[in-house]
Formats: C-alpha cells, sequence, structure tokens
C-alpha cells in the first residue's frame, strides 16, 4: 500500500514538473537567420503569433506561429522602409515604426497591405513603441549621434504629438497596467524614466525610476503587477524591475546583446527576446502575465 502511495505521489510530481517550466531560464525558441544586425521589435497578435523585423536582411518582417515555425512574413517593405518596433492594437492591426522614413506603418493582417499611418520629417526616428488600451501610440525617437532625444504620441487621427524634446537617448517605451503610467528608457544614459499619463496622452509628473552603472537599456515591456522587463543590452539579461524601481532579478540569457522583448504564449507568461549576436529567438516563462497579451483578451 505504502508503496503504490509513493508511486502515485511521484506521478504527480512529475506532472507538476511537466506543466511547470523552470521560470526565469533562458532557452532557444526558433532558429530565424544568420543576419542579426537588426533583429528587434518582437510582438505577439491576438492568434499567438510571433513577429520581428529584419530576418535575414533589413527590410524584413519574419513570422514564428505558435507551433514554433518560422517564416518570412513580409519580404520587402516599400520605399525602402526598415522597421524597427511592433505593436498590435485590440483588432490586431499590426503597427511598425519605420526609422528610416519616419513613418508609423500599418500592416492588414488579412490582405497584408502595407499603409503610411502617420508621418513626420522631424523625426530623428521612430524606434520603439508602446501602445494604449485605447489605441494611441507612443513612440521613442533617439538621435544617436548626439546621444539626444525625444518622445512622441502618435493619435488615433494618425498625427505625432510631441511631447518631450531634449531628452537623453530615448529607446525602449511602455504603458503600464491601467494606462496611468508611461515609462522611456534612455540607452546611453542608462536612466528609466516614468511619467503620469492622462487620458487625452499628455504627460506630467516626470521622475527617475532607476539607474544603471554599466551596459545598455533597449526594449522593455511591463506584465500585469507593473514590473517592467528591459533588455540589458551588452550585459545578456533581462531585468525586472519593480514599479518602485527595485530589481527583482535578471534572467541571464545565451546572447549578449538583446534588444527588445515581447509577451505571448498560451498563457501569457512566455516571454520572447530578439538578441542581435545570435540566429535565435530566446524565450522564458515568468510568473506573471503580460500586459499586452492580457489586452487581447
Amino acid at each position: 500500500m505504502r508503496y503504490t502511495f509513493y508511486i502515485f505521489l511521484f506521478s504527480i510530481v512529475a506532472q507538476s514538473c511537466t506543466q511547470n517550466p523552470t521560470l526565469y531560464t533562458a532557452s532557444d525558441y526558433a532558429f530565424v537567420g544568420d543576419f542579426t544586425q537588426g533583429l528587434e521589435g518582437p510582438a505577439v497578435d491576438t492568434q499567438g503569433n510571433l513577429f520581428f523585423v529584419n530576418p535575414e536582411r533589413n527590410g524584413t518582417i519574419g513570422k514564428v506561429d505558435a507551433k514554433g515555425k518560422f517564416e518570412i512574413y513580409i519580404d520587402s517593405l516599400p520605399e525602402g522602409s526598415v522597421a524597427n518596433g511592433i505593436r498590435f492594437n485590440q483588432e490586431g492591426l499590426m503597427f511598425l515604426a519605420d526609422y528610416v522614413n519616419h513613418n508609423v506603418l500599418t500592416i492588414d493582417p488579412i490582405h497584408k497591405e502595407v499603409v503610411v499611418y502617420a508621418h513626420d520629417s522631424t523625426l530623428n526616428q521612430p524606434n520603439d513603441m508602446a501602445i494604449a488600451s485605447n489605441g494611441t501610440l507612443y513612440a521613442s525617437d533617439p538621435n544617436w549621434a548626439e546621444s539626444t532625444g525625444k518622445l512622441w504620441c502618435i493619435n488615433q487621427d494618425g498625427v505625432f504629438v510631441l511631447l518631450e524634446s531634449n531628452t537623453g537617448t530615448t529607446n525602449g517605451v511602455e504603458v503600464a497596467p491601467g494606462d496611468s503610467i508611461l515609462y522611456v528608457n534612455e540607452s546611453v544614459q542608462r536612466k528609466i524614466w516614468a511619467y503620469d499619463l492622462s487620458e487625452n496622452g499628455e504627460i506630467s509628473n516626470k521622475r527617475l525610476v532607476i539607474e544603471f552603472p554599466d551596459h545598455g537599456l533597449d526594449g522593455m515591456r511591463c506584465d500585469m503587477e507593473g514590473n517592467l522587463y528591459v533588455a540589458r543590452y551588452g550585459k545578456g539579461v533581462i531585468a525586472i524591475i519593480s514599479p518602485k524601481g527595485e530589481l527583482i532579478k535578471e534572467v541571464k540569457l545565451k546572447g549578449q546583446k538583446p534588444t527588445n522583448i515581447a509577451f505571448g504564449g498560451p498563457k501569457g507568461k512566455t516571454c520572447y527576446v530578439t538578441c542581435q549576436d545570435r540566429g535565435y529567438i530566446e524565450t522564458f516563462e515568468t510568473e506573471s502575465v503580460g500586459r499586452s497579451w492580457s489586452l487581447f483578451q
């Protein structure tokens, strides 16, 4: 009888381990090509497909479906455009930050038609983007040569509205759960800032969340607890930071040059990371649901 009980207990433990993979342990998800110089902008759509920019060469859009199969989704963007950040709205429309032609582009998921949604020639380059639940977009705008930047809102009429200029080198940007806080990081200065965010997209009450002594900052995303997951370019980790600016943990990656992160998977707790020095999308599981994933639920 005791022997039977232990067999039963072992089977329960084994099943639990199978259903709960090791948290915060990075592994390779999909090989997406040897060209990784511009590998960036991961985002997951309403169907669980992962999209990202510049596999194989600049100007392409890659896709890895929910079964892990990789394909080139867009072979070449028009007019020499090259994308960086990708975001999806609640209707499944894809938005691309086109840093070459100073655009935000959209791609219709049914016909794959590429359309200019917003354009402003005064931008340095739209880089990463965040999206509020009402569809308003926010874009970082770094000037890498001068280590400065700007921060923009793209309203639902497709118009760029300048929120702040003369910042540090703006890069990663994200809206917190509840749409009341906007986070922006500065790569060269290694700082993350928070702003209060109004319903109509205005920012106020700028304050420093955290500052790092070394290595760069790139893309970042929030979970539903309000924690930030930040790509630490050059350090090879995703830093998880609380809303109070406390470093909770660092997830060690195989690559040293992570550029961005997205949430997806069946429960919204799977993280996908693009790295510039490896041909693989990396992945790890976390305890919390991603904010971007929750927008689709």
